[in-house]
Formats: C-alpha cells, sequence, structure tokens
C-alpha cells in the first residue's frame, strides 16, 4: 500500500468531482473513485444530460406540431431512433471526456472501480478487470450517489420493464408505454416517448402528479399532459405486473378497489431513489446513517467519522445535482480549514416537462404545513405579450412573500424555459430582496422574465399587464 492519500472522493458525480477539482485547485493531492471511464456519474451517465438532451428532441417534436396552427406545416415527422441515440450518447461522450481531460489537467488521479471501506482509513478498490487495490487516505468525501427505487412485484426481471437509466436507452417506441409514478422523472421520461409516439399512460397513487408541488403551478402541466398522454391515473396503484407473450400485462386498483387490466409494451417504474450507502461497506468505520439509508452529517457535511465527509444524494433530500455540487464545496472548504457552512436559503428545483415547472424556496403547501405566513402575489402568462407571441400562454409565475417584511421567500414558475427563469428568484431570495427590489429592476421587454417583475408589481396591485380588484 502507498501513501496515504490527502483525499479521496467516492464517487465521480456532479457532487463528486467539482469537490475533486475545487479541492485539487486549492492545492490538494486528490484521487477519485468511480466505476465510469471517466468523471461524470450518474447524472451525466444515466440521469440529466442524457433526459434533456432527449427533451430537447421533445420540444422539438411539440413546437413543430403546433406551428401547424400558426400556417406552418412541417408534415409527418421521420424518427430514426438509432441516428436520435447516437445523438444523446454523443452527448455523453463529449461531455464526460471533456471532464477527463480536465481531471488530468488538474493532477487529479482517476481510478475507475467499485470502492468499499476496510476500515476507516483505508478503501479497496474492485477494478474493471477484475484487480483489486488499497488505497489510504487522510481525508474522505463520500459521493456515492443513489439508485432507482425497486418494489417487489413491479419490477420483474424482464427487458421490457424499465428504470429510469434503462429508459434511457432508448432501444424502441412502444406502441403503448405505462410510467408508474407521477414524479418529475416519470413525467420527463413520459413526454419523451409521447413526443416520440408512444401511447403514454401514467399512474400515480397520490391524487395529482408532481405532489410536492404548488397546485397552481402544476395544474398548467396537467392540463397539456391529458393532451400529451393517453391517459392519467389518479388515486391508483398497480397490484401486478405480469409478462405474457403480447406484452406486460398490469393490473390495476383505484382508491375504491375496483381492479382492471391493460397490456402495454414497455413499463417504467419510476417511484424515486435510495441511497448507496449499504453498499459501501460504512459498517467497517464510524460513519452513522438514518433509518432510510442516508448518511448523517453536520453543517460543514462532515459525518460522524470526523475525517470522513459525505454530499449529494447520499446525505437526503433533495436529490438535486447542484445540491450536491454545492455540498462538495462546503466540504472541501472545510477540509481545507475554512470557516463554511451548508446553509442555503433557497434549493432551485426544475422539473423539464412541457411547460416546465421550477420552484425555489419555501412553496406555498410547505408554508401551509409549517404553519408559516405568506403573502402570494401571481401573475398569469395570459398577460405576457411575450408568451403570447410565442403561443404559449399557459403559464404562471408566483412569489411567496413575507407578510411583514415584504421580503421574497419562495417563487414559482410555470411555462417554458422556467429552468431558466428561476434562478433570478433564487438569487433574490439569496440576497434578501423583497418586492419592491425586483418590482424596481428594470426587466427587458418582450421577455418571459418580466413575469417576475410583473408579480412583483401585482403584490401591490400595480401591475399594467394584469388586473386585481382591490378587496374591500
Amino acid at each position: 500500500m502507498s501513501e496515504p492519500r490527502e483525499l479521496v472522493v467516492l464517487g465521480g458525480g456532479p457532487g463528486g468531482y467539482p469537490a475533486a477539482f475545487y479541492a485539487a485547485d486549492l492545492g490538494m493531492n486528490v484521487t477519485i473513485i468511480d466505476r465510469e471511464e471517466n468523471p461524470g456519474g450518474v447524472c451525466l451517465y444515466r440521469g440529466c444530460i442524457p433526459s434533456k438532451a432527449l427533451l430537447h428532441v421533445a420540444k422539438l417534436l411539440h413546437e413543430a406540431k403546433e406551428a401547424s396552427a400558426w400556417g406552418i406545416d412541417f408534415g409527418e415527422p421521420k424518427i430514426d431512433i438509432g441516428k436520435l441515440r447516437d445523438f444523446k450518447n454523443g452527448v455523453i461522450q463529449k461531455l464526460t471526456e471533456g471532464l477527463g481531460q480536465m481531471s488530468g489537467m488538474r493532477n487529479v488521479t482517476f481510478i475507475q472501480g467499485t470502492g468499499t471501506f476496510l476500515d476507516s482509513h483505508t478503501i479497496e478498490v474492485e477494478k474493471t478487470d477484475g484487480s483489486k487495490e488499497s488505497i489510504a487516505f487522510k481525508n474522505c468525501i463520500i459521493a456515492a450517489g443513489s439508485h432507482p427505487t425497486k418494489v417487489p412485484g413491479l419490477s420483474i426481471d424482464s427487458p421490457h420493464v424499465l428504470d429510469s437509466t434503462t429508459a434511457l436507452d432508448l432501444d424502441e417506441v412502444p406502441e403503448k408505454f405505462l410510467v408508474v409514478g407521477g414524479g418529475y422523472i416519470g413525467l420527463e421520461m413520459g413526454t419523451v416517448y409521447a413526443a416520440l409516439g408512444a401511447e403514454v399512460t401514467v399512474v400515480e397513487m397520490l391524487p395529482r402528479i408532481l405532489a410536492m408541488g404548488d397546485k397552481d403551478l402544476v395544474q398548467h402541466l396537467a392540463k397539456r399532459l391529458k393532451k400529451d398522454f393517453a391517459e392519467i391515473k389518479l388515486n391508483t396503484k398497480v397490484s401486478a405486473v405480469e409478462e405474457k407473450k403480447d406484452g406486460i400485462h398490469v393490473t390495476f386498483e383505484d382508491a375504491e378497489g375496483v381492479q382492471t387490466v391493460d397490456v402495454f409494451g414497455k413499463v417504467l417504474v419510476s417511484i424515486g431513489r435510495r441511497p448507496n450507502s449499504p453498499f459501501l461497506g460504512l459498517e467497517k468505520t464510524r460513519v452513522e446513517t438514518d433509518e432510510k439509508g442516508f448518511i448523517k452529517v453536520d453543517p460543514q457535511r462532515r459525518t460522524t467519522e470526523t475525517h470522513i465527509w459525505a454530499i449529494g444524494d447520499i446525505v437526503g433530500e433533495p436529490m438535486l445535482a447542484h445540491k450536491a455540487t454545492y455540498e462538495g464545496k462546503v466540504a472541501v472548504e472545510a477540509i481545507s480549514g475554512k470557516k463554511t457552512i451548508y446553509d442555503p436559503a433557497a434549493i432551485p428545483a426544475v422539473v423539464f416537462t412541457d411547460p416546465e415547472v421550477a420552484w425555489a424556496g419555501i412553496t406555498e403547501i410547505e408554508a401551509k404545513e409549517q404553519g408559516i405566513p405568506v403573502k402570494v402575489s401571481k401573475f398569469p402568462w395570459a398577460a405576457s405579450g411575450r408568451a403570447t407571441s410565442i403561443g404559449r400562454s399557459d403559464g404562471l409565475t408566483k412569489l411567496i412573500v413575507h407578510p411583514e417584511t415584504e421580503q421574497l421567500i419562495g417563487i414559482g414558475i410555470c411555462g417554458p424555459g422556467a429552468g431558466e427563469l428561476i434562478a433570478e428568484g433564487t438569487l433574490a431570495i439569496e440576497m434578501g430582496a423583497n418586492v419592491e427590489d425586483i418590482a424596481l429592476t428594470i426587466h427587458p421587454h418582450p421577455t418571459l422574465s418580466e413575469t417576475v417583475m410583473e408579480a412583483a408589481e401585482a403584490y401591490h396591485g400595480h401591475s399594467p399587464h394584469f388586473y386585481q380588484p382591490k378587496k374591500k
């Protein structure tokens, strides 16, 4: 065994590789351990990036179809699945190879393999060729991520029953496609398959899709998906899945206990993710996990083993790439001796459907659950000149405001490009801006960004494009 490494990062995803690169920039000797050929992790190889590449194609197909209402008809699209798959894979290859080059430029040692703890100062790496190497370390950041949740009886051993990873392989587009779970991953993949020609059905146990988002935002998406999807089954669960010669037979059970059976070419089970903590040999260290398997950390992301840190999905919700990146920066600064703490005022979340749904800070649902008094100001996109000019008035911008200080504590947006627009609201929350600050900030016209300004103006009843009668 060689001399202990100054820092070992276990996992090369959106939390791991930025942490490793930052540590190297600060002068540390850094090693990354990951099972892939280059840094990138699930997000880049099998998650965020490939799904967004396919969603971009879905958006293009939608826009081409919508153009017929404006007098432009492109005709029926001819879809080459093989070429589309190559495009998606090319995006992954370009980005991961770029990260591999960045790793080399920073003199970060990258070891391809699966790492598990032998003790509190040693990780054993099983490499792709079957050989093993023991690596000693002074400090370690665990960024090992999560995996799709499997439900006994639903995730049967069949190439036609998919999870969020295999759904991206895009080996074929079935005539009928079922999505089990009305969360953001399922809806995004359902959007892709529907755009490519599949009849998509979504089944959700809860009364509505995207239950974590505010109803007034999600309703615009739900209205759109009712047109794009064959069916959305709410208050319904899947009680049985069986593969037969003619396809996957799925038994549904509604809230009254009534059962129905339908047949699908492929089924996507997308009901969440679980941390990879059980696979790391943590029992050989003093690192502790909670009842859900998430690693316990302090505000600096330090575990109960004081020289081991943990970041990303493996430490808990929200399981978002940008949250992991931020945590990685905090952990590295803590290791380097800087005064730092993980205490974001807002973490933006984006659902990349069409329309997109995004929010940051506290939602109206959370405020109600926590008993936090808020005042809500809304600006409907039907009143936006830019939204109308692109034929997309199916949107809403809302501000969640502290009623006494008028400080912005939450923002929600539904509409095309909501994921880009949410950053302004996130910054406003972090900077402690109030509605007057936003209203006085000149926004370019005509743009969708104006909806944020006009929502702020509407707070005091002064929006020029949206009239609200004053309450008596």
